[in-house]
């Protein structure tokens, strides 16, 4: 299984880096490669075509419905339905109960049919396979609704927390997990608004507890100094851990 980062910037593009996005990849049994995209916020779409032809995407998972983390869904929308090839075939987008009417809206398109002729629009419900992947949505602490995505191919594994505060449901996410992308957009030494986000030291600790092999920092805003979310992470974890950036490649 392949991670690259796409994009990692918290809360809106930055100036080195689109908003969330990650490119996931694994081969099936008869060597056929599958790709899906974890989040495809603002900015993402445009550098995916750094890394992949976009229209090679098997299937869209969102974290949540937040811009940051789903807004480039718009453009992909305009690029799947009015390329030159033609309209492409449906792909699933899983995400929260209200994706496609939260889509449909983002773009002004009524609701029927919103962007359901191009992407097949699916809550979660427990664990969903799209081919060698198994990817698990745990719901997670944040003010809309949420989760952390654990996916897993041919006995790896990765946890990604989306945007979260602490919370007893990030163990199960990220127990026993290869890479655990962890985001850290608030720092411990603030004063934090309550039930939003992590801080560097959250992320440190969930993957000392979890027992996760490598720690990525990742989802921090441009106003930060990511090495101070690094530091944190460090002063509470004595495993690796570093800070994402994109174009990043990591084998799992």
């Amino acid at each position: 299984m392949k991670l690259t980062v796409v994009g990692c910037s918290g809360s809106y593009p930055g100036p080195d880096s689109p908003a969330s996005c990650y490119l996931i990849e694994a081969d099936d049994e008869h060597g056929r490669t599958w790709r899906i995209l974890m989040d495809l916020g603002n900015g993402a779409l445009g550098a995916l075509h750094n890394y992949v032809d976009p229209l090679l995407i098997d299937a869209v998972v969102l974290s949540h419905l937040h811009a940051d983390h789903c807004l480039d869904l718009c453009g992909y929308y305009v690029m799947r339905k009015y390329h030159p090839r033609g309209p492409q075939p449906r792909i699933p987008v899983y995400g929260p109960s209200d994706t496609a009417g939260r889509m449909a809206r983002a773009y002004d398109l009524p609701e029927d049919p919103g962007m359901s002729e191009e992407f097949d629009f699916l809550p979660y419900d427990g664990t969903v396979n799209i081919g060698p992947f198994t990817v698990t949505a745990i719901p997670v602490l944040h003010p809309v609704e949420a989760f952390g995505l654990r996916v897993s191919a041919g006995g790896r594994s990765l946890a990604y927390t989306g945007d979260t505060a602490p919370c007893d449901q990030l163990q199960d996410l990220a127990d026993g997990v290869n890479l655990l992308l962890a985001e850290a957009s608030f720092r411990a030494c603030d004063d934090n608004p309550p039930e939003i986000h992590l801080t560097g030291v959250d992320c440190g600790r969930i993957a000392e507890c979890s027992g996760a092999d490598r720690l990525v920092i990742t989802h921090i805003p441009p106003w930060f100094d990511k090495r101070g979310m690094l530091e944190e992470a460090v002063g509470v974890h004595g495993g690796a851990v570093e800070l994402a950036h994109a174009g990043a490649v990591y084998e799992i």
